[in-house]
């Protein structure tokens, strides 16, 4: 347990103190997901909590509620989606690491 020890347990610290970045920077972050042509837009944080809904008069059809909830479904998918690309395109480590296929980050 020489000097490459030492380095691989920096090296360590260091990936952990950046994912820890990383969790922070997308909890931080906003995300919009859009569907019907901008008829609905649900906005999650990056801890896909809902922080906003808006949904256009023209949308609101009392005679069909369950095309309505089918765009929300939708738009908050594609918030989700959002959400998946931002943290797969963060996946960047130091030294030259990468994270396995199948892995993600919990976030």
């Amino acid at each position: 347990m020489g000097s490459g020890f030492a380095k691989m347990k920096k090296q360590a610290r260091l990936m952990e103190q950046q994912l820890e970045q990383m969790k922070e920077s997308m909890k931080n972050s906003i995300f919009t997901g859009i569907s019907g042509n901008g008829l609905v837009e649900v906005t999650l944080n990056g801890d896909k909590e809902i922080k906003d809904i808006k949904i256009k008069p023209e949308c609101v059809d009392p005679n069909d509620i369950e095309g309505l909830e089918d765009l929300i479904k939708a738009a908050i998918q594609n918030a989700q989606e959002k959400i998946s690309e931002e943290s797969q395109g963060n996946m960047s480590l130091p030294g030259g690491f990468s994270l396995p296929s199948g892995l993600s980050l919990p976030f």
